[in-house]
């Protein structure tokens, strides 16, 4: 970070030309600039040259342009591909890319170094949380993958909880979706979250985007044991939040289930997740238990899963099972991260 200047790449639109107005420049200069930066990938001013040589003096004074490249990438057999970015402090995030069918590819972000949630099966929470991640952290992820090729979706399901850090989060999708920058449509990006309801609600006043809501459990009982918050917001006042989500925005809410063996994976917790949605436009992405390295969990068995999605389909709910991707490298959340202060503190010793 360069102290005293502000990064370009922190501001929506809106900002970008409150700042050039500062600087005395047109309103028009901001499109000119985001087109450069993130269309033409370019963060050496010196390289805009649509813009006068004092104004780009001007600019390089007053702002920079952050770029990244990964400390470490792993690649799967079937493409997946893992980032580890280390910060300007130190911390370190990762990223995923999700290779997809038609070349497409979908590409899974953080939000926090670390997670404050807790939730007993996601390497992420045994972290804690370090600290929020700046707007232009979050898109940086973005600009760095985009190197590597298409990316056709956006998922913020990676480290942390988006919804606890509302405010640089939405401004983050205000860039994603600038016309003259990346130019991600809303449907073409997902929030997901553990279920942080007020936040829930704020959000669909702030800006549109396609919600996903972990829900791994269908009672109190076994979802307060996986997922802490659910102490403070209980299914009930979840689901509510839910139905309001898709009433206001009219959009449908996916809910994202972590299928545990002999945890959550009955017939039982399927029937009752039946009644769970009801009312609710949504669908169901059913997703297998990743095992890892001192996991207290384990991975449900192929029978299991294909009862749970058969009883919800027959149901009329739409319910996909997620492929499992990456399972040769660290993909799952947090382990690549885990994996390298592992190393650290071996050879530290």
């Amino acid at each position: 970070m360069n102290a005293g200047k502000i990064d370009l790449k922190s501001l929506t639109q809106e900002q970008l030309e409150e700042f050039l107005s500062d600087l005395g420049k047109e309103k028009y200069r901001a499109k000119q600039i985001l087109r450069w930066i993130y269309q033409r990938h370019v963060t050496d001013f010196d390289q805009m040259t649509d813009l006068a040589k004092q104004f780009r003096s001007q600019l390089a004074e007053r702002a920079t342009i952050s770029s990244w490249q990964p400390e470490i990438v792993e690649t799967s057999s079937d493409g997946t591909r893992k980032y580890l970015f280390r910060l300007d402090d130190g911390e370190a995030v990762e990223v995923v890319r999700i290779p997809m069918d038609e070349g497409r590819a979908t590409l899974c972000i953080s939000t926090q170094v670390g997670c404050a949630m807790g939730c007993q099966f996601c390497m992420t929470g045994t972290f804690g949380l370090a600290r929020n991640l700046r707007p232009e952290e979050i898109v940086n992820q973005v600009c760095a993958a985009l190197q590597d090729g298409p990316i056709s979706n956006i998922v913020l399901m990676g480290m942390g909880e988006p919804l606890h850090n509302l405010d640089n989060v939405v401004t983050a999708l205000k860039i994603f979706y600038l016309d003259d920058g990346l130019g991600y449509g809303t449907r073409r990006v997902t929030l997901s979250t553990c279920g942080l309801v007020p936040e829930i609600a704020e959000l669909s006043q702030r800006i549109k985007v396609s919600l996903a809501v972990s829900l791994n459990a269908t009672t109190d009982e076994v979802r307060d044991q996986l997922m802490p918050v659910n102490r403070r917001y209980p299914l009930d006042v979840l689901m509510n939040a839910c139905r309001e989500y898709s009433r206001n925005t009219r959009q449908r809410v996916t809910f994202e289930y972590i299928l545990i063996g002999g945890v959550n994976d009955s017939t039982t917790d399927a029937k009752r997740m039946v009644k769970l949605l009801h009312g609710v436009r949504c669908k169901v992405n059913l997703i297998a238990y990743n095992e890892h390295d001192g996991a207290e969990f384990v991975a449900p068995t192929e029978e299991s899963i294909k009862a749970f999605q058969s009883y919800l389909l027959q149901r009329d709910i739409v319910a996909t099972l997620r492929a499992s991707k990456g399972q040769d490298i660290s993909a799952a959340c947090g382990q690549l991260k885990g994996k390298l202060e592992d190393k650290s503190e071996v050879l530290q010793k």
